[in-house]
């Protein structure tokens, strides 16, 4: 139990569920932690970050965590290991601006462009994973296994197609962004973690 309380992974989750749930019952606060590009323009620059404490519904608040919960605590050692106590809530948050800012640059004069969810943390952290151990199974609907390696490359096909037919209200440009950091990020921290990456890919373990 106290090994539980202690994961930043947990943290992370119940502070997210918790802002989640109170913007849910009060738009004004809603307004005022979602991602709008016209409020960066004017100063608010930590909707970078709080627009990943906020979810559009039940159902994306639970698959976010549902997935950060699984994936989050098999990575956080290796950020804390690298970079103290607190590297992977850094790694996380770092993960949400980055992968908001392409989104950013592309509707910096949409009025009315908004977006929302923990994706882009969410991607970093899972595609970290698939890094790291590229042929775990994974199971998609929480049912149907799926090597890691072979989930990332249609993940990545996928949102790189809805990405460009757009009419969606998903933000496949944050998954994407948000996975690269993931990969990027636990590559600068170990260079030899690419070596292990293609090692393992040619040694496939189910």
């Amino acid at each position: 139990m106290n090994s539980l309380l202690s994961s930043h992974t947990t943290l992370i989750i119940i502070i997210t569920v918790i802002v989640s749930l109170m913007a849910w019952q009060n738009k004004g606060l809603m307004d005022r932690l979602i991602f709008s590009p016209i409020a960066v323009n004017k100063g608010q620059w930590y909707r970078l970050i709080t627009h990943g404490f906020v979810h559009a519904d039940s159902t994306h608040l639970l698959f976010n965590m549902f997935t950060l919960y699984f994936f989050g605590r098999a990575v956080e050692n290796y950020f804390n290991q690298y970079l103290g106590g607190f590297g992977f809530i850094a790694v996380y948050l770092a993960a949400i601006i980055v992968a908001m800012l392409p989104s950013y640059m592309q509707h910096k004069d949409d009025f009315r462009y908004r977006s929302l969810g923990a994706s882009g943390g969410v991607s970093a952290v899972l595609f970290s994973f698939i890094l790291m151990a590229p042929w775990s199974m994974l199971y998609l609907f929480a049912a149907v296994p799926i090597p890691a390696i072979v989930f990332a490359i249609a993940y990545v096909a996928y949102s790189i197609y809805a990405n460009n037919k757009g009419n969606t209200n998903v933000n496949h440009l944050a998954h994407l962004w948000g996975g690269a950091f993931g990969v990027i990020a636990t590559i600068l921290l170990s260079p030899n973690m690419l070596l292990h990456f293609f090692n393992a890919l040619m040694h496939p373990r189910f």
